[in-house]
């Protein structure tokens, strides 16, 4: 996204941004004008970009955004060598297995994932489970990009798809640790 030197500007999509590149750094997202992302199997869904640091200048860089799994969707066995992350749930219902232990997910839980926890995410409800997540350092989000598709607000939800024959090398190039166990 090419954004104006400190001057408010509305975009094609409605959303508002502060570019903030010559003084103070702010920057409002709609639904409208994040980045979006299609997810492929087994996760489906979709992941949304709010900030990051190639949208808005930081001292310490950082992505959050939020992500949409639908019933039957998982989130594979993974962990982060170098990240820390933060997910707080919104709606829907299902479970997450931390390093093998498996708790209930639902609207208003919270979790903290330090490095190198494995963690899975599964949704076993019958509607959409939604979260904000937080990640520092940044980087999850080059992830979501480089595996999936874009997404447009609005756009009915594509074909389940494969992930790309790559991504072992987006894994490695991205937030993946290494030595993750694979589901």
């Amino acid at each position: 996204m090419n954004h104006p030197a400190a001057t408010e500007t509305q975009d094609p999509k409605g959303a508002i941004h502060e570019a903030a590149r010559a003084g103070g750094k702010y920057m409002v997202v709609t639904p409208d004008g994040e980045e979006s992302y299609w997810q492929p199997k087994p996760a489906n869904g979709h992941a949304s970009v709010h900030v990051a640091p190639h949208l808005v200048p930081m001292d310490v860089p950082f992505s959050t955004g939020t992500q949409t799994l639908p019933p039957g969707g998982v989130v594979r066995k993974h962990s982060h060598d170098a990240n820390e992350e933060v997910l707080h749930f919104i709606s829907g219902s299902g479970k997450a297995i931390l390093d093998g232990e498996e708790y209930r997910l639902g609207a208003g839980t919270t979790l903290f994932l330090g490095k190198l926890r494995t963690h899975t995410f599964i949704n076993d409800g019958d509607t959409d489970l939604h979260w904000a997540w937080f990640f520092v350092p940044s980087g999850l989000e080059t992830f979501f990009r480089d595996i999936g598709r874009t997404r447009q607000p609005g756009e009915p939800a594509p074909e389940p798809f494969d992930r790309p024959e790559n991504v072992a090398e987006i894994e490695a190039r991205t937030v993946f640790a290494t030595a993750a166990v694979k589901q």
